[in-house]
Order: C-alpha cells, then structure tokens, then sequence
C-alpha cells in the first residue's frame, strides 16, 4: 500500500489591503518569492509581508518596516501553517479551529526581515526553515569623505520619500512625529522641499510635538528647530497627562516586553492618540524610525554585550541584530530593528495610521552600509556618536541647500517628559513587562 501524501494547507491572516506595493502588484510579487533566485526579491518596493505557495513548499518574505509571523500547526489531515502580522491573531486563529491547545506565544516564529524564508510542509517531524538573504549591501566601500557620505545618504532619503509621495493622493495631509532631532529634523526638511519642488502645497505638512504635562525637552527642542529653519507655521504640539502612558497596554500592542521598545510604543501610543482625537481622518504619517540604526547612534555603554569593534565591524546589526545563523538571534522576534519595526507598525496600524519610514529602504540602508565606519571612528565611542550630525548636516545642506540644526540624542520617551519624572514613569522593568505578556496568553512567564 502506497503512502499517503498529506495535505499542505496555508491559512493567511495578513490582508492583502495592508500590502504597500510600489512597481509591481502582488502576484508578480509572489512570482519573484517563487523564483530558484533571491535577487529579485529585492526590487520589490514598497512595504509587503508576502506568501508564496508551490505545493509543500511555502515561502515568505517581509520589508524591514512590518512584521510577519507564522506558526505551524497540525491536523488530522497534516500540516497547517498560519501566517499573520500579530502573535494574537495566531492564537485567535488556533482558538476558533479548535486547536489552542496547541497554541504557546514562545512557539510563533518572526520571518527575519531581507531574507526569504523557505518552509516544506511535509509532517512530522517538520524541517527547519531555510533563511535565504536578498540583501546583503557591500560595507565600507565609500571614502572617508563626509561631505561624499552625506550628501549620498540625504539623495537616498529624498529619493525615497519622493516615491512615497509620488504614490498617494497629492492633497492629503502628511504628518511626522517630531522631536527636532537629526531623524525627524532632516524628513521634515526633506518633505518640506520635496513638496515644493514637485508642486505639491506645504500646506499639507505638519510636524506633531508630544509633551507630557506640559513639559519635556523634545518640545523647546522643536521650537528652536523650526524657528532657526522658518517652518514655524508646520509645528503643533500633541499635549497629554501622563496618566495616558500605560506601558502595559504599550506591551499588549506591540506583543514585546523590551525596556526601551515598550516605553517607546508607550509614548508613539499617547502622541498617535493625540493626533487622531484632533484630526479623525488623518491617514499618512512620516516618521525617522530606522535613523539611529542606519548611523550606529546608540549608547554602547549601555549595553555589556557590545563594544565598539562589534558594532562597527558585523553587518547591519542594528537593522537586524547579531544574525539568523547567531544562536542570540530570537525564533520567535528576530533581532534589531528587525524585532523593533513593531514599536512604530503596530501603533500606526492601533490608530488606522499608514506609516512610513525612509530610514528603512535598502536604498538608504546600503548608503549607511557603505560608510567607513571603522575607519572614521578609529574606536572612539566619541567620534562615532558625533558622526550622525555631521553626516546628516552636511547631506542637507548639500542636497537641499539648508543648514539644519543638530541637537543631543536623546530617546523619544525621555524627551517628552520632565527629565525629573522619567525614572518614574520609565522604571525599566523587564521583569514586570515580561509578566504581563506572559498574561495576556494565560502562561506562566
């Protein structure tokens, strides 16, 4: 008696609506996952979380700005993968299919961000997926020449943000989250030129501040940011109590418990919040996630398990952590911005934003990949947190003609609130976030 081949069965949750496709439509698209070579993977523009089947054989690739989940689970008749943008929406799925027994967060899996993921639905027992790379951008290969590197890094930025544009409707407004720091100072300078150079009124434009009971940094920051460019017109600031920062409902939103992701969202949460009670309809947000990653601007200090050799000499570790053949590398988040995209996603998506970051395009990513970071630095932490300013200032005033102001780093959440309240509304407490999640699934952390 022969054996019986079984039945491959693909449940897809993610709509086919929240695909963001450039300059090829969707089943073009699914064309390129199903090709015996990656390369054209990467000329699929725009922001997807796309499936592709032949047979047994599934595969599935995502941009760097949306996460993609998956969670393979069994039936009588075989195997039955679920693919979906959120964990519980897996768990939902399982649920209602009778199956939630089968169901543990800790066994959804992220589909690492530039890579096409290869699954075999064959049956027990299940093959591990294949992680094949489509963008791997050659590093170090510009010269020590800031003035070469900013203005190549701002035309990537413009470029993009230009295809944005180009791809919605001429007269709806655009909003972009700002603090006046160098991510967001530079899309608002971009955008504010971009509009006039095509045509478009700036008008449209508007740079939303949050303050947290009236106070925080991020607020005179912005001021001074617009008054020294003359973009006064474009601020308005989003105030809100602080009783609005719930991080806990910040780690049901994005499904993580990280310190720094949760208190980010906790805020992105309050300040979306702000601008959707003011303006019901608006859609399109702008913002500068990805530009700290892009350009190595972190506090190494703070993290034991980096040293400035680490983070200058792996490849796009911030983008996507130390690698899906690292065994740090998260199944179930990935790593990076890779796991990090859901602080800005899954917020926008809470709200019925449309999100989008130039900061996370291979274009400007291989610009970033580009730069001689090692050589620039010569491993001074100080020189390596300088860079950022200088590159992105010089860009701008090569490729808009504008002199933007540059500002200290300082992280969202602690910007919009008084710097004397911030260990008491961010207390850091991995602990109680990873407890709280666990909750919310009902296991035990």
């Amino acid at each position: 008696m022969g054996q019986q081949l079984p039945i491959s069965r693909v449940i897809n949750l993610i709509s086919s609506d929240s695909q963001r496709l450039w300059t090829t439509d969707e089943s073009e698209a699914r064309r390129r996952l199903l090709a015996g070579d990656v390369g054209p993977v990467l000329s699929i523009d725009g922001s997807f979380a796309l499936i592709a089947q032949d047979g047994e054989r599934v595969v599935l690739a995502r941009s760097l700005d949306r996460p993609m989940r998956y969670f393979l689970a069994k039936s009588a008749d075989g195997p039955v993968l679920i693919v979906a943008e959120r964990i519980d929406e897996i768990a939902a799925e399982l649920s209602r299919r009778g199956w939630a027994d089968q169901f543990h967060p800790s066994y959804t899996r992220m589909v690492p961000a530039h890579h096409v993921t290869t699954l075999r639905l064959i049956g027990c027992p299940d093959p591990n997926p294949v992680h094949r790379r489509f963008f791997d951008p050659p590093r170090g290969t510009l010269p020590k020449d800031l003035d070469l590197i900013g203005r190549h890094y701002i035309e990537a930025v413009y470029n993009e943000l230009r295809q944005w544009i180009a791809r919605h409707d001429r007269a709806a407004p655009i909003g972009v989250p700002f603090s006046g720091g160098i991510d967001s100072g530079a899309i608002l300078l971009c955008l504010y030129k971009l509009l006039l150079n095509e045509g478009h009124s700036p008008a449209r434009l508007k740079a939303f501040t949050l303050s947290v009971d009236g106070e925080g940094e991020d607020a005179h920051q912005a001021d001074s940011f617009l008054s020294q460019t003359n973009l006064e017109i474009l601020g308005e600031i989003i105030e809100v109590s602080s009783t609005a920062l719930d991080p806990l409902r910040a780690v049901a939103v994005i499904e993580d418990y990280k310190p720094l992701d949760v208190e980010c969202a906790a805020v992105n949460l309050a300040l979306l919040a702000g601008i959707r009670k003011r303006y019901p309809d608006w859609r399109l947000l702008v913002d500068g996630d990805g530009g700290d990653e892009n350009l190595k601007d972190y506090p190494i200090e703070e993290n034991s398990e980096l040293t400035i050799r680490s983070v200058v000499n792996n490849r796009m570790l911030y983008q996507e952590g130390w690698g899906v053949e690292s065994i740090k590398h998260s199944l179930t988040y990935s790593g990076g911005y890779s796991r990090g995209c859901v602080r800005s996603y899954a917020c926008a998506r809470e709200f019925g934003f449309e999100g989008f970051s130039p900061y996370t395009r291979p274009s400007v990513i291989s610009v970033a990949e580009a730069i001689p970071f090692a050589e620039l630095t010569e491993g001074s932490h100080d020189r390596l947190y300088a860079l950022k300013g200088d590159i992105v200032s010089r860009g701008i005033r090569s490729v808009l003609g504008l002199e933007m102001p540059v500002f200290p780093k300082r992280r969202f959440q602690h910007g919009s609130v008084a710097a004397e309240e911030v260990a008491r509304i961010f207390p850091q407490n991995e602990i109680r976030y990873r407890h709280h999640f666990a909750t919310l699934h009902g296991v035990v952390a």
